[in-house]
C-alpha cells in the first residue's frame, strides 16, 4: 500500500481526504447511532426513533453518501482534465 508523502499530487490528497470524510460519516451512521439507539426513546409517527434510524434513515444516508462520492469524484476528474 502506498503511504502518503509530500510528493503526492494534490489530486490524490484531495481524493484521500474526501474518502476519509465519507468513511467517517459512514462509521458514524453505522456504529455510533447503533450504539446509542436504546437511548433514543423519542416517538416519531408512533414508532420509536431508533426504529426509523435503523430501517429508513441509515439506508437513505448510505445512498446519499454514494451520490456525494460520485459527484465529488466526477468534479475532481473534470478539474484534472479527465472526461
Amino acid at each position: 500500500m502506498h503511504s502518503p508523502s509530500a510528493s503526492d499530487p494534490p489530486r490524490w490528497r484531495l481524493v484521500r481526504a474526501v474518502t476519509l470524510v465519507l468513511l467517517a460519516m459512514w462509521f458514524g451512521v453505522t456504529f455510533v447511532t447503533s450504539f446509542f439507539a436504546r437511548d433514543l426513546d423519542l416517538r416519531f409517527f408512533g414508532w420509536p426513533l431508533n426504529y426509523w434510524i435503523a430501517s429508513q434513515g441509515a439506508l437513505l444516508v448510505f445512498v446519499l453518501l454514494i451520490g456525494v462520492h460520485a459527484f465529488v469524484m466526477d468534479r475532481i476528474d473534470a478539474a484534472d482534465g479527465n472526461p
